[in-house]
Formats: structure tokens, C-alpha cells, sequence
């Protein structure tokens, strides 16, 4: 299973930031595997939220969804 069909899975019953895609899918470059699936056809939806990093700066990272 590619790293694209394993988020394909995932984004079915739950949405996604990076980094639990990099926890829980092993993947890095979310928004490279986002885009292939959006080349497929699919639709996601995505929202920008602001988090703390691991020095307790505010950085803005992306949360992506399916419809179900």
C-alpha cells in the first residue's frame, strides 16, 4: 500500500494534520500526497490552525477532511 492509499483510508473516517500523518502514517510530505489525491478526483477540504511547535512558538499548519 502506497503512502497516497493509506491517507486515502484514513481521510474516510478521520481528519489529518502533518503531524499525525508523520506519526501515525509514516508521512512527511503531506500535502504532496493531499495533492495526489486531489489529481484523482477526490475532494478535500482543508482549514488552517494554529499550534505550538516544539519550542512553544505559534506556527499555522493545515487540517484536512473528506466528506463522508
Amino acid at each position: 500500500m502506497t503512502q497516497t492509499d493509506r491517507l486515502f483510508e484514513w481521510l474516510k473516517s478521520n481528519p489529518i494534520d502533518p503531524l499525525t500523518a508523520w506519526s501515525e502514517l509514516g508521512i512527511y510530505r503531506l500535502s504532496a500526497r493531499i495533492n495526489d489525491l486531489k489529481n484523482r478526483g477526490h475532494i478535500i477540504h482543508s482549514k488552517k490552525k494554529t499550534v505550538a511547535n516544539r519550542f512553544g512558538e505559534k506556527v499555522t499548519v493545515a487540517k484536512y477532511w473528506m466528506e463522508k
